[in-house]
């Protein structure tokens, strides 16, 4: 009997692959809402092969962006204010939909301190 179910959650399991067709999301525009300090922020950002330009409460920032591979890319502040703002930012897509994806990311470098959101594409 444990053998019957232990098969049968193994099967179901293996069968289900989270959908990562990332190429969608390289170049188009985008929108990133989270809480901070209890308010609800949004930020906006244009994404193209080269660059990011993102809007985010009536200021914007330039970033380059190198794609790693179809789900992994790089972002460097082409204007960095502070020296925090001058390392650059790893993001890694970790599942896809029609509209949106989620996925993690970290300075380069500080893969202890990774955080999660959710991009939608407008």
């Amino acid at each position: 009997m444990k053998l019957l179910v232990f098969s049968l959650l193994f099967l179901f399991f293996s069968c289900y692959n989270l959908e990562r067709d990332c190429l969608p999301f390289h170049e188009g525009n985008f929108s990133f809402t989270q809480i901070i300090n209890g308010e609800l922020k949004i930020s906006t950002f244009t994404r193209d092969s080269n660059y990011e330009i993102e809007r985010y409460e009536g200021k914007i920032d330039t970033a380059t962006i190198r794609w790693v591979n179809d789900c992994e890319c790089i972002l460097t502040k082409l204007n960095p204010n502070s020296n925090q703002n001058k390392r650059p930012i790893q993001i890694r897509i970790l599942s896809t939909s029609n509209d949106s994806y989620n996925f993690e990311y970290s300075l380069v470098g500080d893969s202890k301190n990774k955080q999660r959101g959710m991009i939608k594409k407008n």
